[in-house]
């Protein structure tokens, strides 16, 4: 059922809780308690308001900032007679803070309250909330993250928030001077309008707080699924153009969790990234972060979320080269991701063809001049690499819910290897496997993937048929050694990747026909002795890795 909202010709009309309609009062601010942990902008508000006649009350920390830049302030402890305790653990739990801020200003018992018990109204509570999710972040042990819970700023701001018929609520630095704005075009008055949509911010920064808080302590716990609910919250980093397609409305937000990529990087250059750009951009990135960089170059290409293109070279143009030669067609309009800085002679490569977006580590400043040049080309850089191995939650949303799963952090080295052939592969042939298994991973299922010396050579994405996957990354293969002038397809000699397991012989026997000569899948099909058996007649080498890499 919707909710009334107030409107009157007067803020203490008594009719104004039965109307419904638009509030269209405006209400002054006489005054603010202030009590934040970040200090941004703090000394520059406090004196706006005060200029205004605005009365401060503050706490702590707060307090002494506003009284050394030479302002009036009256502490809280003035004004619930009671001094801050226990660490500061108390300070504004108490009924002259929230009465002040709960109080109905049109409603008779409630003034008549206010008035017994000696309590004045707060029109405006600026609060941003101790910095947990920063200590949380800078890997702090549980009795610090404890402390930094805070308990009585979410409680005044969901008090001010209930109240935002007559009460401000500011609990973003970036909202400070909004406000001003608000006072200074209503000669020191705010609307409803304008409270209404503080309150949402503010409830939205409390969800936000507590799901913090929630998931920290659930994974403390060691909690893979949370009894009852779980939590997840982001903070608006851009609104976009549209969505995925034009007639979809999408926006941007970051989990505060600081990993590396898409959602920190810097843009130096190019229109803003759209919904489609941001999923391929971090899916190129996190890609090529298999791949360290102090074992060489690498560049993974992407188009819509698939690689068309993943190499390694001595250096960044050898291992651009490659990915491009991979599948030239579908790289035009797609995404570059690099595990290293980009240079000049990478750049100067890369504009050969329209590319979307390049996302790297860093970027000389003779790459950057050359991009320059290519005002639609977008170019990111994050000064790291994420770590592919550390743990995460996935969200995906289906009708009704969310499933959350943790992040595909699963790694497959030399020793995990398991050789179930009479020919067991070389150690040239084993390379390549390792790197196939690695792009596998970040290809949609059913997921095929041809690699030869450090290259993909073929990829077969997101058929149903595992045999189609292979066939669509052969053909590609075969069109792409017309293109090049090559006698045969680069599948020839190749080694072979399957994210799951071969049901049957016939999606195995695809890759033998494409040249495929060693494979590297999961293993565990029912018929697992049959495909080693064609495996062997055809005289594949193969490994089980003991592992699957769905990726829907």
């Amino acid at each position: 059922m919707p909710c009334a909202t107030r409107t009157g010709t007067s803020p203490f009309s008594t009719d104004a809780k039965r109307t419904f309609g638009p509030m269209t009062d405006l209400h002054p601010v006489r005054r603010a308690l202030l009590s934040v942990s970040d200090k941004t902008g703090l000394i520059e508000l406090g004196k706006a308001l005060a200029e205004r006649g605005v009365e401060l009350l503050s706490t702590g920390g707060t307090a002494k900032a506003l009284r050394d830049a030479g302002l009036e302030v009256k502490d809280v402890s003035e004004v619930t007679g009671f001094p801050e305790m226990m660490d500061g653990r108390v300070k504004t739990l108490h009924p002259m803070v929230h009465g002040g801020l709960l109080a109905l200003r049109d409603n008779d018992t409630h003034v008549a309250a206010m008035n017994e018990h000696g309590i004045g109204a707060i029109d405006l509570l600026v609060v941003n909330l101790y910095p947990f999710e920063a200590t949380v972040a800078k890997g702090a042990g549980y009795d610090e993250c404890v402390e930094n819970i805070d308990i009585g700023g979410p409680a005044m701001i969901r008090a001010a928030s209930k109240n935002h018929a007559f009460v401000n609520v500011v609990v973003d630095v970036q909202d400070y001077d909004t406000l001003l704005a608000e006072l200074a075009a209503n000669d020191g008055q705010t609307s409803y309008a304008f409270r209404q949509k503080l309150a949402q911010t503010a409830y939205a920064r409390t969800a936000a707080y507590d799901t913090a808080v929630s998931n920290w302590m659930a994974d403390a716990l060691a909690a893979e699924a949370p009894r009852r609910r779980r939590a997840f919250a982001g903070e608006l980093k851009q609104t976009l153009r549209y969505g995925e397609n034009s007639h979809q409305t999408a926006a941007f937000y970051t989990d505060g969790s600081g990993r590396p990529g898409v959602a920190t990087a810097v843009q130096h250059q190019g229109k803003e990234l759209s919904y489609n750009n941001i999923n391929d951009t971090d899916a190129a990135f996190e890609l090529v972060a298999e791949f360290d960089p102090a074992e060489g170059a690498a560049c993974a290409i992407i188009k819509h979320a698939n690689p068309c293109g993943v190499a390694r070279g001595t250096t960044l143009l050898d291992a651009y080269k490659a990915a491009f030669d991979c599948d030239r067609t579908s790289a035009f309009g797609g995404i570059v991701a690099l595990n290293q800085p980009l240079d000049a002679e990478t750049a100067q490569e890369i504009t050969g063809i329209f590319t979307e977006v390049v996302i790297a580590p860093g970027a000389s400043d003779e790459a950057r001049a050359i991009f320059a040049a290519k005002k639609n080309l977008r170019l990111l850089t994050t000064e790291a690499l994420p770590d592919v191995s550390a743990g995460g939650k996935t969200v995906r949303q289906v009708a009704g819910g969310l499933l959350v799963q943790d992040k595909d952090n699963g790694f497959v080295g030399m020793d995990d290897l398991k050789v179930v052939t009479q020919k067991a592969p070389t150690e040239d042939q084993m390379r390549d496997l390792l790197f196939a298994w690695k792009v596998a991973k970040h290809v949609k299922s059913n997921a095929i993937v041809y690699v030869k010396d450090g290259a993909t050579v073929g990829v077969g994405a997101g058929q149903m048929s595992r045999v189609d996957s292979a066939l669509i990354a052969a053909k590609k293969a075969e069109r792409m050694a017309d293109a090049l002038g090559l006698q045969q397809p680069l599948t020839i000699g190749s080694a072979v990747a399957s994210d799951a397991f071969f049901p049957f012989p016939d999606g195995l026997m695809e890759a033998a026909q494409a040249g495929a000569t060693c494979v590297i899948q999961p293993g565990g099909s029912m018929r697992d002795d049959e495909v080693i058996a064609a495996a062997d007649e055809a005289g594949l080498a193969m490994v089980f890795t003991g592992m699957r890499h769905f990726r829907h």
